[in-house]
């Protein structure tokens, strides 16, 4: 018989083919957890990073590291000294990213030592990391300069493997977290500029940078200019063109000084005037959704 038949003969006549269950779009996916704003940089604009978390005891209270993205956009790595990485740059995606990661994370410790989980597909309802993670932490984010924390020691003295790292390593757009504040991260992309992942309503954030802009005062730092913003994952993540030669360190002190106008326009009530109307039409016009 064909292939056709001996499908028809493995389920009883009758009976229907079961229908995959779709995740529910989450238009916040990480919200709730410790760090929201940083995943979602780690998710969008930070090329190499990593964050150490910690599963529940119901998972087994195991170390994880979730990174930003892993070689040939593995979903997860179980790397041969034990170590569990889960990306949160993949290809595969569902309607509900923290489902993506967890679903991931699961089949990940269930790997052998020194294996690759090579795909996942698109995972039915199941555990999200709300679920998986202990929220107690830790939760601690490294930026990186090199993406060698795909590696073993060993791995990395391998000459095949140090080429292919090599190449990786040359396609890292620099950049720094600045210390200070929370989610802010300076680029350089032939010219530097600043992304900051803000964790309040998105609307709330337009809201307080085009009363900022309005009254020219949406400059982070002298030189700087505002010029657009991202929106992902529900999230806003404001940017800025900073004056050439501008390096991350010198950020500290004036990100701070702006964080606290733009916590005052955050708080403000008042119905928004025409010219503040008018920025936020205008940032509107200059935001990208991704993904």
């Amino acid at each position: 018989m064909g292939k056709k038949s001996r499908k028809r003969q493995s389920r009883p006549e009758g009976t229907p083919k079961p229908r995959r269950q779709e995740v529910p779009f989450v238009e916040r996916p990480f919200e709730g957890l410790p760090g929201e704003p940083d995943l979602v940089a780690m998710r969008e604009v930070v090329p190499a990073a990593s964050m150490t978390v910690r599963t529940t005891t119901e998972y087994g209270a195991r170390d994880v590291q979730l990174v930003t993205l892993l070689p040939d956009m593995l979903p997860a790595l179980h790397r041969e000294d034990g170590a569990v990485l889960v990306a949160l740059q993949t290809a595969a995606h569902s309607g509900d990213a923290s489902r993506d990661v967890a679903a991931a994370l699961l089949a990940a410790l269930e790997l052998e030592p020194g294996t690759a989980l090579t795909g996942t597909g698109l995972p039915e309802p199941g555990p999200r990391l709300q679920d998986v993670l202990d929220p107690e932490g830790p939760f601690e984010l490294t930026v990186h300069d090199t993406f060698d924390f795909w590696l073993t020691e060993d791995a990395k003295s391998r000459a095949e493997v140090a080429d292919a790292l090599e190449q990786a390593n040359g396609n890292i757009v620099p950049t720094v977290k600045v210390a200070g504040v929370e989610s802010a991260y300076w680029c350089r992309m032939g010219r530097e500029f600043l992304r900051w992942a803000r964790p309040e309503d998105q609307e709330k954030v337009l809201d307080a940078v085009a009363r900022l802009h309005a009254a020219r005062e949406s400059a982070v730092d002298d030189g700087a200019r505002f010029v657009g913003a991202f929106r992902s994952c529900g999230i806003l993540i404001p940017v800025w063109e900073l004056a050439p030669g501008t390096e991350a360190e010198e950020l500290t002190g004036p990100l701070a000084d702006f964080e606290k106008k733009l916590d005052q326009a955050l708080a403000s009530t008042e119905p928004l005037t025409a010219d503040e109307r008018r920025a936020r039409a205008g940032i509107v016009s200059r935001q990208v959704s991704l993904r």
